[in-house]
């Protein structure tokens, strides 16, 4: 059983490269899931929406947040409206969640709490 991280240990930790790694079951994604209000599992990714007043505040949350995946080299799917964004996260060379997802839905959460 893979570790459960609380928020404030996903943002202390950093992505890695997962060649050997295996990816969540869906034990492990629920009870991780716990630790992050908001994100859920949907079609095998863990997503989240986040709201804003208007498309300018939209943006900077998407350049902010674009800024962090890039150090992080993980990447995210992201669907941009005027006043919403929807992030979600997957691992592709685990075929599934990994701790890159958690601590990038993290720090995704940590960027929010900034914009508002």
């Amino acid at each position: 059983m893979k570790p459960v991280y609380t928020r404030q240990q996903l943002l202390a930790r950093r992505c890695r490269a997962l060649d050997a790694e295996r990816a969540y079951s869906a034990a492990e994604i629920e009870a991780q899931l716990a630790e992050l209000p908001g994100w859920s599992l949907r079609s095998e990714a863990i997503e989240r929406s986040y709201a804003f007043r208007d498309y300018h505040e939209t943006i900077a949350f998407v350049n902010a947040l674009a800024w962090i995946v890039h150090a992080e080299d993980h990447h995210p799917e992201l669907t941009v409206t005027y006043n919403r964004c929807t992030v979600r996260w997957n691992t592709h060379s685990v075929s599934g969640i990994s701790d890159n997802d958690f601590i990038c839905a993290a720090r995704a959460d940590s960027v929010f709490a900034r914009a508002g």
